[in-house]
């Protein structure tokens, strides 16, 4: 195991090496209470380093996507912890050839992301959180420290599910994120006395949800410290299937962390269109595909 790590972090070094962007995803739910005073310095940093992508700022925390030169994204992180609410905020990498973000937004939200239980605060209390090396782990043996059956909890929208997804996943098949709180309730008794595991992309659902599951009386719910960037980062693509859809150009990461070509997202609906949907000739670049061109009733 160790062995495989050290040749990972090799691989990635030498990724990272070569690339002419570094790609971050963070974020932290803590008290942020002038937002609107914070914009503007976030909207002049990005500016002047040429950053490009997405900052939300939240009574509830901050999240932010981000892409831009090494040297650039250092001084912004720099810039960022120098606020002493935000000094610890942990960061997922990943690289490329081109900016991931062809824009630059810093958007003011009531929340990092919508689920609508104002009961949450992340703050004062963190689900229990398990690392990568350990889940993989409990998957392996298909249970966890305490001889609990382990059931991996999907908490992202279908579409991206779609993309990529962890072995035997819980996936409701829900369209957002607000969806989630009655799901998850309707199925609480059939998952006494397992272990449960939400996931998501970067961390932000999956401790929410974690959460929420606490409250309304799940036993043993864990959230995966990282998601699943942070998952491919320790220990690759183990017990998973697929790729990771990401929010940018990019659309999905595979388990080395590489941009894929497999999947594109469809630019009117939003879609996944897979490459088989690709060859569809109701699939037009930027206006529809499968699943929303006016004619696909005919072509069915």
């Amino acid at each position: 195991m160790q062995a495989n790590t050290a040749l990972q972090a090799e691989a990635h070094a030498a990724i990272a090496a070569a690339a002419a962007h570094v790609n971050i995803a963070a974020y932290k739910f803590v008290t942020f209470d002038n937002i609107e005073e914070m914009r503007p310095r976030y909207q002049d940093i990005c500016k002047r380093l040429a950053l490009k992508g997405t900052i939300l700022l939240t009574p509830e925390g901050i999240n932010m996507f981000l892409s831009g030169p090494r040297s650039h994204i250092d001084e912004y992180l720099a810039w960022v912890r120098a606020d002493a609410r935000f000094a610890d905020i942990e960061v997922k990498e990943s690289y490329s050839e081109e900016q991931s973000h062809k824009r630059m937004l810093v958007k003011i939200k009531k929340e990092i992301i919508t689920m609508r239980m104002p009961l949450i605060q992340p703050e004062q209390g963190r689900a229990p959180a398990v690392g990568a090396s350990t889940l993989k782990r409990w998957l392996d043996n298909g249970v966890d420290d305490d001889g609990r059956e382990v059931v991996m909890m999907e908490t992202r929208n279908a579409f991206e599910v779609d993309v990529g997804t962890f072995e035997n996943t819980l996936d409701y098949r829900i369209d957002k994120f607000s969806e989630f709180p009655e799901v998850v309730a309707q199925h609480r008794e059939q998952l006494q006395g397992k272990t449960v595991v939400t996931f998501c992309t970067g961390g932000i659902r999956c401790e929410k949800a974690a959460i929420h599951m606490k409250n309304i009386g799940y036993e043993s719910v864990y959230q995966l410290d990282g998601g699943i960037l942070k998952y491919f980062e320790e220990v690759g693509g183990a017990h998973y299937k697929g790729d990771c859809f990401v929010f940018d150009y990019r659309t999905a990461l595979n388990p080395q962390l590489e941009a894929t070509v497999t999947t594109v997202q469809c630019f009117a609906c939003r879609a996944v269109v897979t490459p088989r949907d690709q060859l569809s000739p109701l699939y037009v670049y930027e206006k529809s595909c499968p699943q929303c061109h006016p004619e696909r009733d005919q072509a069915a």
